[in-house]
């Protein structure tokens, strides 16, 4: 949603909700994790006035266990952390599923995909950041599409093959189907697809989901 026009904002939504859009990803960032601030908890709070659309909320924050009672996190919100972004990536998956919602531990470009092996009995899938993160429109992190499918292979291998694999950054339609023939099953779609400027959203929605068909 850091991609969305926030002057026809209802307008958007009314559209997603019309083409059944499963999650609206908000990028809350704290200018400390990442060198950019985000969508905070007013916006959250105003979203949730406008929608019954589930929120995926992507916590690009330091220390994101002490932020969740902010967020008035539902059952059928998507939450999802950074292996990088706490000391104790247990205990604050551990507060997380007290909220009973789902639960995505993301990783960084540059962090190893066994970083993610003892954790995974907490997790319902795992957040493969194909840029690193803080801004939209940035080029793909070549390495992370071949990441994706040792991320795959790593969780079958684990008997994790339950796990869903989600990519954030740079899913363009031409990505996004690479990505879904390597394991990929969420995609967060932004300024490279559905918020393209040169095409009418409702079109790129299409596009993009002919582009994840399994």
């Amino acid at each position: 949603m850091m991609c969305a026009d926030l002057l026809h904002l209802k307008k958007d939504i009314e559209l997603f909700e019309k083409n059944k859009i499963e999650y609206l990803h908000i990028d809350v960032m704290d200018g400390n994790f990442v060198p950019n601030f985000g969508l905070g908890v007013d916006y959250i709070r105003g979203l949730r006035g406008l929608t019954s659309t589930p929120l995926d909320l992507h916590l690009m924050v330091n220390k994101p266990e002490e932020k969740y009672e902010w967020l008035g996190i539902q059952p059928t919100d998507q939450v999802c952390i950074h292996y990088e972004s706490t000391v104790h990536i247990q205990r604050a998956l551990e507060k997380l599923k007290k909220y009973q919602c789902r639960i995505m531990l993301a990783i960084n470009p540059g962090t190893p995909i066994y970083s993610v092996e003892e954790v995974l009995e907490y997790i319902d899938g795992v957040t493969i950041l194909t840029v690193n993160p803080g801004f939209a429109g940035q080029p793909i992190v070549k390495s992370c599409i071949k990441k994706v499918e040792k991320m795959y292979k790593f969780l079958l291998g684990e008997g994790y093959e339950n796990l869903s694999i989600e990519v954030d950054g740079n899913i363009s339609f031409e990505n996004a189907k690479k990505l879904r023939g390597l394991g990929a099953d969420i995609f967060v779609a932004g300024s490279s697809s559905i918020f393209g400027k040169t095409i009418v959203m409702e079109d790129s929605i299409k596009r993009f989901r002919e582009a994840i068909k399994p």
